[in-house]
């Protein structure tokens, strides 16, 4: 076996118990009761590893196949000369710690990533809302990272941030922005009020569009975004609480826009009103 620093030992099973351990990770409650979770994939790995590095958390251990140590020596070489424990697994090993049908053979446990709310300073937050599919999740969080916003925050009944196809679906971006998460909605409203952002539903049957609003200079002040759920969007109780409602103005012949699509145009509008202002 040649993954360092273990090359003479046989690798792990899907029977060793720190993989047994590890796989518990993939269960939200696993992760919640140790306070860790598994990023897996190459990019994910790099970025957590950046992650550590910067002192923002601590990744406990990288788990490796031999073809994908081959592939990733770079990875390898980085865990080890930061001290993290490298563990050379079977195959089977793998893909029992993955929730892919191809497991990409490198897996890292970290830290959780998510810190206290705190908005403070902030000009540009994303909100999430009952929002179910962790693969959209993870793709707000991408674009939030991409548009330069300062947090995103799971409000609610949200999916966990933490969840493998969320992580995979943000591409590393989860270990690059302050994530945040709490099941009382009102507080999240409220911490976005006190930091002075104006909360802003992304609602399709709102009466006035983005548009409008950028034309007025609305969106050049701070902005917090909430988006609802893909299936029925925020409810109506939410969106009467919120400081305005937007939508998305559909010129073409479609019915409407997906939540990841819909999130992207609205950040990206604000970043740039914002940036224009400034």
């Amino acid at each position: 076996m040649s993954v360092a620093p273990r090359p003479e030992d046989a690798p792990f099973t899907e029977r060793t118990p720190r993989v047994v351990a590890a796989r518990r990770l993939t269960r939200r409650s696993g992760r919640d009761r140790a306070g860790r979770f598994l990023a897996e994939g190459a990019q994910a790995v790099r970025e957590a590893l950046a992650w550590s590095a910067a002192g923002r958390g601590r990744v406990h251990e990288l788990f490796v196949t031999a073809v994908a140590a081959s592939r990733n020596p770079e990875l390898v070489r980085d865990a080890v000369d930061a001290g993290v424990p490298v563990s050379g697994v079977t195959d089977k090993a793998a893909a029992a710690l993955s929730e892919t049908v191809t497991p990409q053979g490198i897996v890292a446990v970290c830290d959780l990533v998510d810190v206290p709310l705190s908005l403070a300073g902030a000009r540009l937050v994303a909100v999430l809302h009952g929002v179910a599919d962790p693969g959209n999740a993870g793709t707000v969080v991408r674009v939030a990272d991409a548009a330069g916003a300062d947090a995103v925050v799971f409000a609610g009944d949200t999916v966990d941030p933490h969840n493998g196809k969320c992580v995979r679906s943000s591409t590393g971006s989860v270990f690059h922005l302050p994530l945040s998460r709490s099941r009382a909605a009102d507080e999240v409203f409220a911490a976005c009020r006190a930091a002075g952002l104006c909360l802003v539903a992304a609602d399709g049957y709102a009466e006035e569009d983005l548009v409008t609003a950028d034309l007025r200079g609305d969106l050049e002040r701070p902005t917090a975004w909430v988006f609802g759920s893909e299936a029925h969007g925020l409810p109506d109780e939410v969106v009467a609480t919120l400081d305005t409602a937007l939508k998305v103005p559909i010129y073409g012949g479609a019915e409407s826009l997906n939540l990841a699509t819909a999130a992207a145009v609205c950040l990206y509008a604000s970043a740039r009103a914002q940036r224009t202002a400034r």
